[in-house]
């Protein structure tokens, strides 16, 4: 994909503040023509910088656990951080995995309804797994922030 000009970003940074406004409200806010609007939002969601868009659920009014686990495997070879990634990301309560360095092989964002459910994951993922060598779980007690937008340097691409 070619590099974003300052009308996508402004775009994305309106899309990102609310998805769910119309492209009419969508080009007034950013002071385009709706065919650009929608042209340009288009060509964001067919070249995959939009991944999809969805409603953000508030885990705090909600009953459940939240938690961030380290998982540091026994061999770290391709295949075997590869085996254990594709395990975790079908698994519901993980949120968000990541591949980190230096420290644990992975970082894991988790949410569960209950305890139970907690104990359940560690036992399909964790525990069965011979090659799992340690795992830190930390319970999430005050979510002070959670931004999921991406923030943008000023473009110094003109807007066409």
């Amino acid at each position: 994909m070619e590099a974003l000009d300052s009308l996508d970003r402004r775009l994305l940074d309106l899309l990102q503040a609310d998805a769910s406004r119309s492209n009419q409200a969508l080009a007034a806010a950013a002071q385009v023509s709706p065919a650009t609007a929608l042209r340009r939002v288009r060509r964001l969601i067919e070249t995959g910088v939009i991944e999809r868009q969805v409603a953000i659920v508030s885990p705090q009014q909600l009953a459940g656990l939240s938690a961030i686990v380290e998982v540091t495997l026994d061999r770290q070879g391709a295949e075997h951080l590869s085996a254990f990634e594709q395990r975790a990301v079908i698994e519901a309560p993980v949120q968000q995995c990541y591949r980190v360095s230096p420290g644990p092989d992975f970082v894991l964002v988790l949410w569960m309804a209950e305890m139970a459910d907690y104990h359940a994951l560690v036992q399909r993922l964790f525990t069965q797994d011979a090659n799992v060598r340690n795992v830190k779980t930390f319970f999430a007690t005050h979510r002070a922030k959670f931004e999921p937008a991406v923030t943008f340097k000023p473009s110094t691409a003109p807007a066409p």
